[in-house]
C-alpha cells in the first residue's frame, strides 16, 4: 500500500516576515488573502494542523478542519521565542553559531534540531500505518525535519532546507521508505480556469 501525506506550510504572518522566532502571532492580512485565495486540495482521509496560530489561521482559510497533533509541532526555542534571528546573533553570537552548526545544541533551552527531527521523523512514519491521504498545516521547521528523515540526510541539513509559505510538499511512501515531490505553490483559486 501507498501511503500519502501532504505536508504544507503557513501563510505569512508577521514573525515570518521578520525572521523572528515565532511568537506565535496570527496571519498578517496578506497572508489571510494568500491562504483564502489558494486553491483547491486534494481529498484526504485525515487533516493535521501544527497548534501554533498561524498553521491553525491557515488550515482554517484554506477550508480545513484538521486535528491538532503535537507530533507536527514547531521547533521549541526556548527564551528566544518572538526575538529576531539578528538580535539573538548580536546578544549571543557563540550560542547562534552551536545552534546553527550542532544539530544536538540547544543553547536557547528549549529543543535542538536533532530532537525535533527524530519527533517528527516518528509523527511521519507513524502514518505510514494509516489508509489514505494525509494533509497535515505544518510550521515550515516540521517540513524541513519531514525531509531530513525522508531522504536520510544528516541532521546539519535541516538550516539547507528552505521552505516558502503556502507550498505543499509531498510524500509518498512504501515498502519502508519515502519518495518527495518539493515546495510545490498551492494555486491561486480561479488561475487557469478561465473564470
Amino acid at each position: 500500500m501507498t501511503n500519502r501525506v501532504v505536508l504544507i506550510s503557513p501563510a505569512m504572518n508577521r514573525s515570518l516576515r521578520q525572521a523572528r522566532f515565532d511568537d506565535g502571532g496570527p496571519l498578517d492580512e496578506d497572508g489571510r488573502e494568500r491562504a483564502a485565495a489558494a486553491g483547491s486540495l486534494p481529498s484526504a482521509a485525515r487533516v493535521v494542523v501544527s497548534p501554533s496560530a498561524r498553521c491553525r489561521q491557515t488550515a482554517g482559510a484554506l477550508g480545513l478542519d484538521g486535528v491538532e497533533a503535537a507530533g507536527p509541532t514547531g521547533l521549541d526555542v526556548g527564551r528566544w521565542r518572538g526575538r529576531t534571528l539578528d538580535e539573538v546573533a548580536v546578544a549571543e553570537p557563540e550560542a547562534v553559531g552551536r545552534w546553527l552548526t550542532d544539530p544536538s545544541s540547544a543553547p536557547h533551552g528549549g529543543e535542538s534540531v536533532r530532537d525535533a527531527c527524530a519527533r517528527v521523523a516518528h509523527w511521519l512514519d507513524g502514518l505510514r500505518e494509516t489508509d489514505g491521504r494525509t494533509l497535515a498545516v505544518v510550521e515550515p521547521d516540521v517540513v524541513r525535519a519531514a525531509v531530513v528523515h525522508a531522504l536520510g540526510l544528516p541532521a546539519v541539513g535541516f538550516w539547507r532546507l528552505d521552505v516558502p509559505p503556502l507550498t505543499a510538499t509531498e510524500f509518498s511512501g512504501r515498502a519502508g521508505r519515502w519518495n518527495l515531490r518539493l515546495g510545490r505553490p498551492l494555486e491561486v483559486r480561479g488561475a487557469g480556469s478561465g473564470s
